[in-house]
């Protein structure tokens, strides 16, 4: 009989193990796909970014100022002729998950570039393009200056 107790004790001694073993492995797998998932919206923060500071330049070259509103990226009348579509929709911030982004003002009037609202700290610190260098010293996600200066100047805000 006792050796019967022995063996429940230890084979509930070896579930126990088991379990533990499983949630330290799902912990592991939680934050490995935590990490992805924010590589992934860094990934896409930087394309639409892009395509905003993209969709300023062509606002500006073509209008000769720089748009007062983001929703004017979107479509503008251009007197009669098909409208130019600059954007094909506004994008959210994909760190807040949002249409809450922080607007860089234009020297005058309008606005020049965008900025992520989020102030949480970003996993990649190099290996960006020319343009977004700056974005190597950046603490937050709204530190990753999205600007588009006629001048060439490109992720440093001016000043008024």
């Amino acid at each position: 009989m006792r050796s019967g107790r022995a063996e429940r004790g230890f084979t509930y001694i070896g579930l126990l193990v088991a379990i533990a073993l499983i949630g330290f492995a799902l912990a592991v797998a939680g934050q490995v796909t935590r990490t992805t998932m924010k590589r992934e919206r860094e990934v896409e923060l930087l394309f639409i970014g892009h395509e905003y500071r993209h969709a300023i330049a062509r606002f500006f070259r073509q209008n000769h100022r720089y748009p007062l509103t983001l929703e004017e990226l979107v479509t503008v009348d251009t007197g009669g002729t098909t409208p130019q579509h600059y954007l094909r929709r506004l994008y959210r911030d994909p760190m807040t998950r949002a249409v809450d982004w922080t607007l860089l003002p234009a020297p005058g009037q309008g606005i020049m570039g965008i900025a992520s609202s989020s102030n949480k700290a970003p996993l990649k610190s190099a290996g960006f393009d020319v343009t977004d260098e700056s974005f190597e010293q950046a603490q937050t996600y709204a530190d990753w200056i999205f600007l588009y200066d006629p001048r060439g100047r490109v992720g440093v805000p001016i000043r008024q």
